[in-house]
């Protein structure tokens, strides 16, 4: 059996880490394990398929009552009963029989997810906010926990512990069965999770949680009818993977599925203006060392480069005695890293009476030294009306991004304005969304720092396929004293005009995110005195194209030193 939750562990690869894909399925939600059997409800077709994982072979369960199903999602399976959600309704049938739906209860809004155990029926609903119990003798509502998500959540049990999954919040969350308190949660590889059940190998008794995704694919469809023929289409994709974890209790985070990635960022010195520039040093930053990205290797491209240490982040020196408009150079740097997702699992008593900020924190990460606009008027009125009377640090931080979040729209510009006038505006790219952020963090005294510097293209069943990113990414890091740095992302998770938000990347980051050397400048050309080059006299932008690239190679576990390959 798998060790228990509250201890840290590594889900071992039962099905040898195989991606399943139901035959003919087009949006699976509820799932659930017999035997070696994986049944799986489509709610679109309204098809109860039962699956072998081994080899995808597929077949329908309730041929004459799939009407039944349709827009059915959660699905339970205890003893020889099968119990399923769909609408406002709560069903059981018998597998023995014909599949014929009898309706236990009707709920006041839709019911998403069901599971079961023993005599009591755990039911999740977007709608309340709620997980509904009940008796199943009973028919009645024993009591009902806080959702931990704001998306339609589907639900297992597995002996104390409740599994949810959350399509909005890419998050997997395990509570305590008795309180609903939650214990720990994890990002998912994948947007969208529609469905979640844990897998026992009947040979070695080993647990593996499956987790189903569903969305809608882009894709270019070859239209011969069309001119041109190459045309944008969407398409049902929906699968089931397996969710790799590794709760690290005492340094409080969570990793999940991991990847081994090559990534290589290389300028192309290509000028746009005649230049003249002599003894230079150009510097890159090298990948970081945290606790959810690991440096394998690291190697130049083109050219050599000195690696050298600035306040502790290793940074790439390439050195040219004479840099004209003519000549033209390839020149970087190509790394394998170990990157994970990581969530960190902090709740807002962690924000009381923390310590005093370090002083060398409060002189470099409480003031503007990025022309960040903390003294214009609209900026400061706006750092005192996020935060309010709240002196709690987590939950400060937290009212300052839904503020931001509910007067910014992402859009992408040429060029990063000011806070004071992205704010204005209401429209503002990751850069400025970060912008903003920063100076109203920063004037209510929480230390805080940009980030980032790239994002691998969320494609981790695609390997050893060249990936390019379309954009650089940035993000920040906020100081919890006695802690640490803690991740938070800009933008992404202002999906619903006026919220509510997810969390998910509050204090937390998924998997294809690339962090770069922190508190020191990405990239920056200096003189033979190691003073900074001015833009005016040369900038990068004009001096060079650059080339990012990732390949994703392997799959990983966390928690193993030793990494293996996961097959799919």
């Amino acid at each position: 059996m798998i060790p228990d939750s509250s201890t840290s562990f590594v889900t071992q690869q039962a099905l040898n880490g195989r991606t399943i894909r139901p035959i003919a399925a087009a949006t699976i939600y509820g799932i659930a394990f017999r035997g070696n059997s994986l049944y799986a409800l489509d709610a679109t077709s309204g098809y109860l398929l039962e699956v072998d994982p081994y080899t995808n072979n597929t077949r329908i369960l309730n041929s004459h009552c799939w009407q039944d199903f349709v827009g059915a999602t959660g699905l339970a399976i205890s003893g020889d009963t099968l119990w399923f959600t769909r609408n406002e309704d709560v069903y059981f049938c018998s597998l023995n029989e014909k599949l014929a739906p009898h309706l236990f209860i009707s709920l006041y809004y839709p019911a998403d997810g069901i599971g079961v155990l023993g005599s009591t029926i755990y039911l999740t609903c977007q709608k309340s906010g709620y997980i509904l119990i009940y008796s199943r003798e009973t028919r009645r509502e024993i009591t009902r926990f806080y959702a931990p998500g704001i998306g339609i959540e589907n639900i297992t049990v597995r002996g104390e512990e409740l599994w949810i999954c959350d399509d909005l919040e890419q998050t997997v969350y395990c509570l305590d069965r008795a309180t609903g308190e939650v214990k720990f949660s994890v990002l998912t590889p994948f947007e969208n999770p529609t469905g979640l059940a844990f897998y026992q190998d009947p040979e070695t008794q080993q647990e593996t949680l499956y987790v189903a995704y569903s969305h809608n694919e882009p894709y270019l469809r070859d239209n011969p009818n069309a001119q041109p023929n190459h045309e944008l289409q969407y398409r049902d994709r929906t699968f089931l993977h397996p969710l790799y974890f590794h709760y690290q209790e005492g340094d409080h985070y969570a990793l999940s599925n991991g990847y081994l990635v090559e990534m290589s960022y290389v300028e192309e010195l290509s000028p746009l203006d005649p230049i003249d520039l002599q003894e230079i040093e150009w510097q890159i930053a090298l990948p970081a060392e945290t606790p959810r990205q690991k440096l394998r290797k690291i190697e130049p491209v083109g050219l050599p480069f000195e690696e050298r240490q600035v306040d502790g982040q290793r940074i790439a020196v390439f050195k040219f005695d004479h840099l004209t408009s003519d000549q033209r150079y390839i020149f970087g740097w190509k790394a394998t890293l170990e990157v994970w997702g990581i969530k960190y699992q902090f709740d807002p008593t962690d924000g009381e009476d923390v310590p005093e900020l370090p002083p060398v924190y409060e002189a470099r990460y409480l003031v503007d030294n990025d022309n960040l606009a903390m003294d214009k008027e609209n900026i400061q009125r706006a750092a005192r009306d996020a935060v309010g009377e709240e002196t709690n640090l987590l939950r400060k931080m937290y009212n300052i991004r839904n503020y931001v979040y509910d007067r910014l729209a992402y859009g992408i510009k040429p060029h990063i304005d000011t806070p004071d006038v992205a704010l204005a505006r209401g429209v503002g790219s990751c850069g400025e969304y970060l912008g903003v952020l920063l100076a109203l963090s920063r004037l209510n005294g929480i230390a805080c720092r940009t980030v980032g510097r790239y994002k691998c293209p969320a494609k981790p069943l695609e390997r050893f396929v060249p990936l390019e990113p379309d954009f650089n990414h940035v993000w920040m890091e906020f100081y919890l004293p006695g802690f640490g740095w803690l991740p938070m992302e800009s933008n992404p998770d202002d999906i619903n005009e006026g919220g509510p938000y997810p969390t998910r990347f509050f204090m937390g980051l998924a998997w294809y995110h690339a962090e770069m050397a922190k508190g020191v400048p990405f990239e920056k050309i200096y003189s033979k005195d190691g003073l900074p080059i001015p833009k005016e006299q040369a900038a990068i932008g004009e001096l060079a194209i650059n080339h990012v690239c990732f390949t994703i190679l392997e799959e990983l576990s966390p928690g193993n030193s030793d990494q293996l390959t996961i097959n799919n």
